[in-house]
């Protein structure tokens, strides 16, 4: 099973950014994006790659429940 987590992005370069979950910060890449992104976008990303766009309200309630079942311990 594969998990795309919701990301913000903070900064950009060329073909990279970095995005933000709960304060964590990485660098990803943006090439395999199929449309432009810009700062304050959330951004599905997988193994580095940044996939797709995301709507910041679908972000926002899958971070939550992403959040919600990891503080559970059912994990």
């Amino acid at each position: 099973m594969c998990l795309a987590v919701p990301s913000k992005i903070v900064t950009m370069g060329d073909m990279t950014a970095i995005v933000d979950v709960y304060g964590a910060r990485r660098e990803v890449s943006l090439l395999l994006m199929p449309e432009e992104a810009a700062i304050g976008d959330y951004v599905l990303v997988h193994a580095g790659f940044a996939i797709q766009k995301i709507d910041s309200d679908a972000a926002t309630e899958a971070l939550k429940f992403i959040k919600e079942i990891t503080d559970s311990g059912d994990i």
